[in-house]
C-alpha cells in the first residue's frame, strides 16, 4: 500500500464524503420529483447490470447518487451529518488516499457484485426452464421480460451498504468513542459496530439473492482492506496519531495567543538567567552549515519536506535501525527497517 501510496497519492481525491454527500443530495430532488409528477427517472440511474450489457454504460456511475431509501426529511439530514462528520474523521485518520482505496474499493465490488447476482439470476432461470424440459430459447425471452418488470430489485445496489461500511471502519478505527444514540444513551462505537455487523449477517441469511450479493461486496470490501493493511497499518495507531496531531494543534495555537503557562519567559529575572548566545565559529571551524534553502527534514516514505509541505511535522522512528525520519502521514504506517 506505501509503494501505491507514493506513485498513485497524488491523484487521491479529498473530501469524498462530502462529494458523496452532494450526490445524495441530487438524488434525493430527482426522487421527490418523481413522486411529485409520477415519473421514473430515478430508476434510469440505478446498477442495473442487464441494461449496462444492453448499452446504457451511464449507470455504471449515476447509481451512486440514489440515496438510501428514506423519506422522513429528520432522518435523511441526521444520516448525511453522521455520514459526513465520520467520512471526514476516517480521511483525516487513514490518509486521504487509504480512505479512496477503501471508498472506491467498495464501489468496485458493488458494480462486480451486482453482474455476479445477475449471473445467478440467468444460470437459476435457466436450469429451471430445463428442467421443466422448455425451450431454452423461449426461456432467455421470459427472462428478460421478468428483468424488465422487477427492474426495481436493482435498487439493493445503492450506496446504503457503502455508508454501513463506513460506520464499521469508523468503529474499528475509534472503538471506544462514545456517541449519543438517539441524542440520549451513550453508547460505545464498538457495539455499534457489532449491531451493524449482526445485521448484515441477518441480511445474508434471510435476504433475498440480490440482497445478499449487496451485503457480500461490502462486507468483502470491509475484509480485503483490512488484511491488505493489517501489517502496515494499525488502526488503534492511527487513532493516537489523529490525537496526537489534535493535541499538539490545539497547543500550539495556545501558544500563539500567548495562553501558556511560562509567562515568566518574558520577565527581567528570565533575561538575565537566560544564556546568553555565544560566540559565532569561526570560518574554518569543523562546523557542518547548511544553506538557507536547503531542507532540514525529508520523509523517508514519501519524500516530503518542510519545505514541499508546510503543515507536516516530522519524527524519527525509534523502532527503525538507523536514522530513518517519517512525516506524520507515515510515522505509524511505515515498515520498520530492521
Amino acid at each position: 500500500m506505501d509503494k501505491l501510496e507514493r506513485k498513485l497519492g497524488k491523484y487521491a481525491i479529498p473530501n469524498l464524503t462530502l462529494a458523496l454527500i452532494i450526490g445524495y443530495a441530487l438524488g434525493y430532488i430527482i426522487q421527490f420529483f418523481d413522486l411529485r409528477q409520477g415519473t421514473a427517472y430515478l430508476s434510469l440511474l440505478a446498477l442495473d447490470p442487464w441494461k449496462i450489457i444492453h448499452g446504457q454504460v451511464w449507470r455504471l456511475v449515476t447509481w451512486l447518487i440514489i440515496p438510501p431509501n428514506e423519506s422522513n426529511i429528520i432522518f435523511v439530514l441526521l444520516m448525511m451529518w453522521c455520514c459526513l462528520s465520520i467520512g471526514m474523521a476516517l480521511e483525516k485518520t487513514w490518509g486521504t488516499f487509504r480512505y479512496n482505496v477503501y471508498i472506491f474499493g467498495g464501489i468496485l465490488f458493488t458494480i462486480i457484485a451486482s453482474f455476479a447476482a445477475l449471473l445467478y439470476v440467468y444460470l437459476s432461470y435457466y436450469f429451471q426452464v430445463r428442467a421443466l424440459g422448455l425451450d431454452p430459447a423461449f426461456a432467455s425471452i421470459t427472462l428478460s421480460e421478468n428483468l424488465k418488470q422487477n427492474e426495481g430489485v436493482w435498487f439493493a445496489f445503492s450506496t446504503y451498504y457503502i455508508n454501513v461500511s463506513i460506520y464499521l471502519g469508523f468503529a474499528m478505527t475509534y472503538p471506544n468513542n462514545i456517541v449519543r444514540f438517539m441524542f440520549i444513551i451513550p453508547m460505545k462505537m464498538k457495539w455499534l459496530g457489532i449491531v451493524d455487523i449482526l445485521y448484515m449477517i441477518y441480511l445474508m441469511i434471510f435476504g433475498g439473492p440480490i440482497t445478499r450479493f449487496a451485503v457480500g461486496a461490502a462486507l468483502l470490501n470491509i475484509l480485503v482492506f483490512y488484511l491488505v493493511n493489517l501489517k502496515r497499518f494499525s488502526f488503534r495507531a492511527a487513532a493516537r496519531k489523529a490525537k496526537f496531531n489534535q493535541a499538539y494543534n490545539a497547543g500550539a495555537k495556545r501558544a500563539q495567543r500567548g495562553q501558556f503557562s511560562g509567562q515568566w519567559q518574558n520577565t527581567a529575572q528570565y533575561r538575565q538567567s537566560a544564556p546568553q548566545p555565544g560566540p559565532a565559529p569561526a570560518p574554518d571551524s569543523n562546523v557542518k552549515m547548511k544553506s538557507a534553502g536547503a531542507a532540514r527534514h525529508k520523509c523517508s516514505i514519501c519524500g516530503q519536506t518542510e519545505l514541499s509541505n508546510p503543515n507536516l511535522e516530522f519524527r524519527y522512528c525509534s523502532k527503525c535501525r538507523g536514522n530513518y525520519e517519517y512525516c506524520q502521514e507515515h510515522l505509524f504506517t511505515h515498515t520498520h527497517k530492521t
